[in-house]
């Protein structure tokens, strides 16, 4: 099974896939989707749908999770990484592909154990789960490193 995870954004976007097979989980790639600042809104947003579909079409993900938002504090931030992240599940939705929501605190318990751990401790906890020499960066890349094996444990 092909697992995709997203930690939404407008300016960086976190992706990553795993592969499961039986309780065995291995990284297939993992990084972020950029937009430029200072370009039309409209374009980042069809930046983002462009990049995510490469990455759907490349990996063929029969499940994704993502980043839930739940707590705003710059509400015209918020209501940009929304528009994005609507974007993000028109494209899921017209391939077939289920969607996973997770809040922070859910991914930060699955992960680390504790639903209120500092990122250093789930980016520790991540390393140690999947084998990683070093803790994934950037920081979005690894958040959706957590997102999609999350989602590895919630599947058979």
């Amino acid at each position: 099974m092909i697992i995709l995870g997203i930690d939404p954004g407008t300016a960086t976007t976190g992706f990553a896939v795993l592969e499961k097979e039986g309780k065995r989980v291995t990284i297939l790639e993992y990084g972020v989707i950029t937009t430029r600042a200072g370009v039309d809104f409209s374009d980042r947003l069809v930046q983002i749908g462009t990049d995510l579909s490469e990455i759907i079409d490349t990996y063929r993900p029969t499940i994704c999770g993502m980043e839930r938002l739940f707590f705003l504090r710059n509400v015209t931030n918020g209501i940009d990484v929304a528009q994005a992240k609507g974007v993000m599940i028109y494209i899921l939705a017209t391939r077939g592909i289920p969607l996973i929501e997770y809040t922070p605190l859910q991914v930060k318990a699955g992960i680390a154990g504790n639903g209120f751990a500092k990122k250093p401790q789930v980016q520790k906890a991540l390393k140690m789960l999947l084998g990683l020499t070093e803790i994934p960066k950037p920081d979005d890349a690894a958040d959706a490193l957590a997102i999609a094996y999350l989602t590895s444990l919630k599947i058979k």
